[in-house]
């Protein structure tokens, strides 16, 4: 059996030794009378108020918050960094759209107040129809939807439609294929609709109205083809077809149009790189010039008629021998020199005989004086290769 130790002897000292005495001291961070911090309020406002309603105001929130947080020792600093993020990016937001709002706005409000400037109905412009004549702001007909007011013939107007129906998918909407396709079937319905081209005034052009890519796949599916005469007041329709001609006159003026039309759609390759396609053509031409050339033989007996069409029927062989030889190029230079030599064999003035004494208009037009070669050459045409634009 162990003897414990004797307590030590001496003052102060006493056995057993006294229990450690218990203090508490607060934790860090904390001082003597405080409770723990709570969440800052203008950091909770910040998120919600920049995500919901008025982001400027969350910005404003979020940057007083970071300032109360690090003052009054709070917590919430991730939360208000986070909101004063989420309302300077729904700022931005809200700036865009509302400047696209503005823009929408004023063209508009620009819209409107061109409508003083245009006298007729507002009419859509899928309602318009064939022989329709109407106005458009300003007279801008190169506008890719302008607004379209409808308006008796008889009075001024900028434009008259020639053709105005459903289009099938001719090649890619919007590429070269579709834009020349719609191209051909505008002048086409034109010189129906006008048939004698030379009656039309120097101020006419051909202007269409068709699908883009973007509109084809929402449905647009319609193309509309016009006259326009912007640059001068025009009174009266231009329409001058099959049913106010005589019979003589549009059996010749078919024959001449189609033969006009294809001379001057030349292919739209260049010919060094596209000499069969140009073979092609000219054989087309001779083709053509041959249809002509069987109605004046059908017509040279008429009163008046022999004389213009013996003239007529003697430049169209020459023409045709020389369409014949181009077709038979073996390069491109020389289907070039056959070509101008072709057109050269058509005279204006023998065509101009030709036409009076088919009692049709025999004023010269200044696009037929500029086109090289006279009739046929290139370019020719009323307006032909002249401005067109698609719709939107």
């Amino acid at each position: 059996m162990t003897t414990p130790p004797s307590p030590p002897t001496g003052p102060g000292h006493s056995w057993p030794p006294p229990s450690p005495q218990q203090t508490w001291a607060p934790p860090p961070g904390y001082g003597y009378g405080q409770h723990p911090s709570a969440l800052n309020g203008f950091a909770l406002a910040s998120l919600l108020v920049g995500l919901l309603c008025l982001p400027p105001l969350g910005i404003v929130f979020g940057i007083v918050a970071l300032v109360q947080i690090a003052n009054k020792r709070q917590w919430g600093k991730a939360l208000a960094i986070v909101g004063l993020a989420v309302s300077v990016a729904m700022t931005g937001v809200l700036v865009l759209t509302a400047g696209a709002v503005a823009t929408a706005l004023g063209e508009r409000l620009d819209r409107i107040g061109e409508t003083i400037e245009a006298e007729g109905e507002l009419t859509d412009m899928e309602d318009l129809r064939k022989g329709d004549c109407f106005n458009v702001p300003g007279g801008d007909m190169m506008d890719n939807r302008p607004l379209i007011y409808t308006i008796d013939c008889a009075q001024p107007h900028h434009g008259e439609v020639t053709h105005s129906a459903p289009v099938g998918l001719e090649g890619a909407p919007g590429s070269e294929e579709a834009d020349r396709n719609t191209e051909d079937a505008c002048w086409k319905a034109q010189d129906a609709y006008a048939m004698d081209t030379w009656a039309l005034p120097d101020t006419a052009d051909m202007f269409y109205f068709g699908p883009s890519r973007e509109t084809w796949r929402q449905g647009d599916r319609r193309l509309l083809c016009v006259i326009a005469t912007t640059d001068e007041e025009q009174r009266g329709s231009l329409r001058r077809d099959e049913s106010s001609l005589a019979p003589a006159q549009v059996e010749f003026l078919k024959a001449a149009n189609a033969l006009e039309f294809l001379v001057s759609r030349s292919p739209d390759a260049d010919l060094e790189d596209a000499l069969p396609e140009y073979q092609d053509w000219a054989r087309r031409v001779y083709g053509a010039l041959g249809d002509e050339a069987k109605v004046l033989e059908g017509h040279k007996g008429r009163p008046g008629m022999d004389a213009a069409a013996q003239a007529t029927l003697k430049e169209i062989e020459a023409a045709r021998k020389l369409w014949v030889k181009a077709s038979q190029a073996r390069t491109p230079a020389e289907f070039d020199r056959q070509w101008d030599l072709a057109v050269g064999a058509m005279s204006l003035q023998t065509e101009k005989s030709l036409r009076g004494a088919y009692g049709l208009a025999t004023t010269i037009p200044e696009w037929l004086q500029e086109s090289p070669g006279g009739p046929g050459g290139p370019g020719g045409g009323p307006g032909r290769g002249g401005p067109s634009t698609e719709s939107a």
